[in-house]
């Protein structure tokens, strides 16, 4: 069959999905509903539907009372007993998959429950509704005429007691089916190795022949990729090696710091971004119009939605609401009920609602990853804006960097402290420094208040990172390639003070 043809027929069927989508959008509190009470009455024979006696709760307010808000820790018993062979445990059918998780940093792994359910009717079926949104929204488009270019991360699946563990992407690509493949570069066996300096070159060996005509991955790592394709060709930009490539689905981390260097990669005005939210955990959110910068909350992906306002979050007033009770432009902690067995799951990323009809949203950062130690309430979102927002204005290029509180004494004042990687410098350290603060202070009121006069904190303290600092870091932390990424803030010095180690 014709590629053309093939790529009308993919369109059509994946643009029939819109009309479910319209559903959601219509009436989205009675979708959230149906689907906690669905997932209510699959699991109520389980070990933990018999703990809280799912059967007999018949509204949100009990639901929210008499099952706690959980973190992995408070869970892990109920999975190691899955891993160990037990089922029925969490979840009514079995479990067979676990997505190995251990964020940013060496702390002990996490084993994510992922069921078939949620393959199914979450992560695949996530993928598809990016196609389908972004194929309705550019009817032009003849992605399926070539191939993606996918960097997900990496590692085969390991057993243990019938059951496997590994990253989600290797999971996701052992149960993918035969088509996706075929659509796909590079190949399953090159996506699956493990040591990122040696899949590097096999990927761009591979992809460098193929009709590339949209790319998928973390900005950052991807970053790397297609500097080195650039290298390995001799070409000025990506659209001298792949002349129909159309659009870059990216997540994982902020695009903001890189859209810049992404533009000179791809100088084409037609060229678009599509931004994804996903996790081990699940997939929540995409974006759904070109030139957006807020992703719609998928409300009909077997996950059930609450929030912690970050105002109370951790505090003995912490409060713990549904969807129909958010509010524009407040911080929240988010908290899933998902169709692989995570109830009430703080999975530790915050979101700001941008829009309530239909909600679309703006990932924040991570409960664990923002600088409160002088009220400051800096989020990653504000440090990822100011930096790019600098940058343009200076004429520079950030690689990476991360922040952290240089704390009070006796006889000084607080600050913060920045090491910066950058790819182009800036000519004036010290302007880049006071514009950064500047544009700080524009977008967080509580950072602006703490900084006037210098009354609680002093000017910023940057760093200069030396060429591949944030490289070295993660390779010494085994963290090359995949999702991996370096945690942006933190309310104390370790990170900083490893990589100042290392600088």
């Amino acid at each position: 069959m014709p590629l053309p043809i093939i790529n009308s027929i993919a369109s059509w069927i994946l643009k029939k999905r819109i009309h479910q989508i319209e559903l959601f959008l219509k009436y989205p509190h009675e979708v959230q509903e149906e689907l906690l009470f669905g997932l209510l009455k699959q699991a109520e024979q389980t070990v933990l539907g018999k703990k809280y006696d799912f059967s007999s709760i018949k509204n949100y307010k009990t639901f929210s009372e008499r099952i706690p808000v959980s973190s992995y820790e408070e869970l892990e018993p109920y999975i190691e007993q899955t891993r160990q062979g037990a089922q029925n445990v969490f979840w009514n059918t079995n479990i067979k998959y676990f997505a190995k998780s251990s964020g940013t940093t060496n702390a002990k792994s996490k084993f994510i429950p992922v069921s078939n359910e949620a393959l199914e009717n979450n992560h695949y079926k996530a993928s598809k509704d990016l196609l389908a949104l972004y194929l309705n929204n550019n009817e032009d488009s003849q992605l399926f005429v070539g191939k993606s270019l996918r960097l997900g991360g990496s590692k085969q699946l390991y057993e243990n007691n019938n059951t496997f563990f590994g990253d989600l992407s290797a999971i996701l690509i052992d149960n993918m089916p035969i088509w996706a493949e075929f659509s796909s570069t590079p190949s399953n066996k090159v996506s699956l190795m493990s040591d990122w300096e040696t899949k590097l070159p096999a990927i761009i060996k591979e992809s460098i022949q193929e009709n590339v005509t949209s790319l998928a991955g973390v900005p950052s790592w991807m970053m790397v990729l297609l500097n080195h394709a650039l290298a390995t060709t001799g070409k000025n930009n990506l659209l001298e090696i792949w002349p129909n490539a159309e659009v870059y689905f990216h997540g994982g981390v902020s695009f903001d710091p890189y859209k810049e260097q992404y533009k000179k990669l791809f100088p084409k005005e037609t060229f678009k971004y599509y931004e994804i939210y996903n996790a081990s955990e699940g997939f929540f959110a995409l974006q759904d119009l070109n030139h957006s910068n807020e992703l719609l909350l998928m409300l009909d992906y077997g996950i059930f939605y609450e929030f912690i306002p970050m105002d109370t979050f951790g505090k003995i007033e912490q409060k713990t609401i549904p969807l129909s009770e958010v509010e524009l432009n407040k911080n929240y902690a988010l908290i899933i009920t998902t169709n692989s067995g995570l109830w009430r799951y703080m999975i530790g990323d915050t979101v700001r609602f941008t829009s309530i009809n239909p909600y679309r949203i703006r990932v924040t950062g991570r409960t664990k990853h923002h600088i409160n130690v002088f009220g400051e309430e800096l989020m990653v979102e504000n440090t990822d804006v100011a930096i790019a927002k600098t940058c343009e204005i200076l004429n520079c290029e950030v690689i990476d960097y991360t922040v952290a509180p240089i704390f009070m004494t006796e006889k000084s004042k607080g600050a913060h402290e920045w090491i910066i990687e950058f790819k182009k410098q800036p000519v004036d350290l010290e302007k880049f420094s006071q514009t950064l603060d500047k544009m700080l202070q524009e977008l967080n009121s509580d950072y602006e208040a703490k900084r006037y006069n210098n009354m609680t904190l002093n000017p910023l303290v940057i760093n200069i990172a030396r060429e591949h600092l944030f490289y070295d870091w993660l390779k010494a932390n085994d963290k090359l390639g995949g999702q991996h990424k370096v945690p942006r803030l933190s309310n104390e010095r370790t990170y900083l003070e490893s990589l100042l180690a290392m600088k």
